[in-house]
């Protein structure tokens, strides 16, 4: 379990992380009141589904082009259960007020909509193949996290630790736990991009964008404390 401990005080509170929380939030919960016929429906329908983006790629009709592409960002605000929405959220937290307050507020949104966006094509180009909707944020804040890597590398963050019956805290620098964890998603990616039922290839396509954007940002001296 990671906990934040450094989070520097700013004249101004940011809005776009916590928005995004409590958007993805209400939908899960809204979502749950639908029967579960309607609710595979709505997934099929707004979740990203890599068979069905490349097949729009050959569609003469641009309206359809569109429609297909835009799931590749309304997926991002859908969740299958209740652990894939909390834990997506959580690490949103940790590394998105943070990072909205480095970058200003729409930079921040930027960056989560369409990080999410190339993690899912990056996901799709992996299983080109499959019929099944990809959803959740996860390659949006993988997208959060490769910028809190260049943004805010010697940041500490607090590790808790199970060590049999008691729990150990132990505090390590936010590049040295990013990079194990990026690290983990090409290890897992290695053995089948469907490898526990996640398409892992989400996480590192998030991941690199969210890396190339804040060096753009930092290179572009648009890196800011203002919101």
């Amino acid at each position: 379990m990671l906990i934040h401990l450094q989070d520097p005080q700013r004249p101004h509170l940011p809005w776009v992380t916590p928005t995004l929380v409590l958007i993805c939030a209400g939908l899960y919960l809204l979502l749950s009141l639908i029967s579960p016929l309607e609710h595979r429906e709505l997934l099929v329908h707004w979740g990203s589904i890599p068979h069905t983006l490349f097949q729009a790629l050959d569609t003469a009709g641009w309206s359809v082009w569109l429609l297909t592409l835009s799931r590749l960002f309304t997926a991002l605000f859908l969740h299958a259960d209740a652990l894939h929405l909390l834990g997506n959220l959580l690490f949103l937290l940790i590394f998105g007020l943070p990072c909205e307050r480095r970058l200003g507020s729409l930079s921040f949104l930027f960056l989560f909509l369409f990080g999410g966006a190339m993690g899912n094509l990056a996901g799709a180009l992996s299983l080109p193949q499959v019929m099944v909707p990809v959803i959740g944020c996860s390659g949006a804040v993988s997208a959060v996290m490769g910028a809190y890597l260049i943004l805010l590398p010697r940041a500490p963050l607090g590790l808790i630790l199970p060590l049999g019956l008691y729990f150990e805290f132990v505090r390590l620098p936010a590049a040295l736990l990013i990079l194990l964890w990026a690290m983990l998603q090409w290890l897992f990616s290695r053995h089948g991009a469907d490898f526990g039922a996640i398409v892992w290839w989400t996480h590192l396509g998030g991941f690199a964008f969210g890396v190339f954007y804040a060096l753009c940002m930092r290179l572009a001296g648009r890196q800011s404390h203002a919101y």
